[in-house]
């Protein structure tokens, strides 16, 4: 009897201590210099990755994240501008309260939102899903991770025929700004064979956004996407959220076992942001200005995508878009993402000048899903289609130059004659759509002809 009332007595005060609400610490800013602010009185009750509240003399609320500590000072940095923040500000921190948490919703699909998870697009509140996810998570467990699955169509014919994609697969968008590669997202946004579509706008311009969702994305692209924003005018640290915020969007669905298409734009520009984080919090700059941080941080967000859980059947199937300055292809953040990912597609400015689109580079582009998720008659066709555009691509020059004979090589004969009719059927508008097999149907077609 005495023990059924203190188990019911531990219920109750059980019951009321989960009740009691979150408990605020209270220090106050000590210093600030660029994008840090340093913050006494908290370095016993926070650790790196926390929230904390700044005060702002102006009345304005400010979040900010701990980022580091030197000594039994707090390293901080804010999500928003730091105008009105200055020595002795009130910094809180909430004991026993969520942090880096997203709750994600079912409803959140065709909605555009910041990476804090709220709206953006005028339709009013955001549900909030039952079971809040992390924000900073771990890939699963690569011996627990399904395989990738099927080839999935991506509508692209340069992709579904020289680039061939399964479910799952993390493919790098590489281009130089001004080829393209927005148009190429919103085609896949669109096109692609999937049950959700997540977009990461991170650092993008603040003017093409609109242009973006009505124009490229479209009612029809965003009726099943959900589109995740941070423009470039924005603090790092919500940049970086941006990237994060994604990931944690796509990982809601793929858990629910639903094929997830996620676009991610750019991971240059998150490691732009992971690189003003660590240097205000006191890294060394080290390869080409970037910290180390910025490398360890890289695999960790996309290690992320891919299969789920064996079993569960999601799968989040990403692609990332690199920004190579000055179309330098082998500078550090290209470097790092193409030894990550399972392929790379190259977008060439020489390719778009001359008006094809999408101005993807065949014979620098690669999968590393093909052959295995083709037909032998398909890897084929692949690969004489490949051998054709690259000996046409050596002999170019000779013909221009009229030092070419014709019947003096009859592959070099075949080159020519077939490499433009396949570049012709690389050329796709944005609004038209081709499958796998529609796509090395066409291709069979032309080489068949010779």
């Amino acid at each position: 009897m005495r023990h059924s009332i203190g188990a019911a007595r531990l219920r109750e005060a059980t019951s009321r201590l989960a009740a009691i609400g979150g408990i605020d610490i209270e220090g106050q800013v000590v210093g600030l210099s660029g994008l840090a602010v340093d913050v006494g009185g908290l370095a016993h009750h926070t650790a790196v990755g926390d929230r904390v509240t700044l005060d702002a003399r102006d009345g304005r609320a400010v979040v900010a994240e701990i980022v580091g500590f030197a000594g039994m000072t707090a390293r901080a940095m804010a999500f928003g501008v730091t105008e009105g923040i200055g020595p002795g500000t009130t910094a809180r921190a909430g004991l026993r309260r969520p942090g880096n948490v997203l709750a994600v919703d079912n409803t959140w699909i065709g909605r555009v939102i910041d990476p804090l998870g709220h709206p953006l697009d005028r339709k009013g509140a955001l549900p909030a899903g039952p079971n809040p996810r992390p924000v900073r998570a771990a890939p699963p467990e690569a011996t627990s991770r399904a395989r990738l699955g099927p080839r999935i169509d991506l509508g692209v014919r340069a992709l579904n025929g020289f680039a061939t994609c399964r479910a799952g697969q993390r493919l790098g968008l590489f281009a130089g700004s001004g080829v393209g590669k927005s148009t190429l997202l919103s085609m896949l946004a669109r096109q692609t064979d999937c049950d959700v579509a997540v977009l990461a706008l991170v650092g993008e311009r603040g003017r093409e956004v609109r242009e973006f969702l009505e124009d490229d994305l479209g009612p029809e692209g965003l009726a099943r996407s959900v589109v995740v924003i941070a423009t470039s005018d924005m603090p790092p640290l919500m940049r970086r959220e941006a990237a994060y915020a994604a990931m944690t969007v796509a990982e809601h669905f793929r858990d629910q076992g639903k094929r997830v298409l996620l676009m991610m734009d750019s991971v240059t520009r998150y490691c732009l942001a992971l690189r003003e984080i660590g240097l205000a919090a006191g890294e060394p700059p080290a390869t080409r200005g970037y910290p180390p941080s910025v490398f360890a941080e890289l695999p960790r967000l996309l290690e992320r995508a891919g299969p789920g859980i064996e079993g569960i059947g999601g799968s989040i199937t990403a692609f990332f878009t690199v920004l190579v300055e000055g179309d330098d292809h082998n500078e550090p953040i290209a470097d790092a993402v193409r030894g990550i990912l399972d392929g790379h597609v190259v977008l060439d400015r020489r390719i778009a000048e001359a008006g094809r689109y999408p101005a993807i580079d065949i014979l620098r582009s690669l999968s590393r899903a093909v052959p295995g998720c083709n037909s032998p008659a398909e890897n084929a066709l692949m690969r004489r289609a490949r051998a054709i555009l690259a000996l046409h691509a050596d002999v170019a020059d000779i013909v221009r130059l009229g030092a070419h004979r014709p019947g003096a090589d009859a592959a070099v004969d075949e080159a020519i004659s077939l490499a433009p009719r396949i570049e012709a059927m690389l050329r796709q508008g944005r609004d038209e759509s081709t499958g796998i097999e529609a796509t090395f149907a066409a291709l069979a077609e032309i080489l068949g002809s010779a």
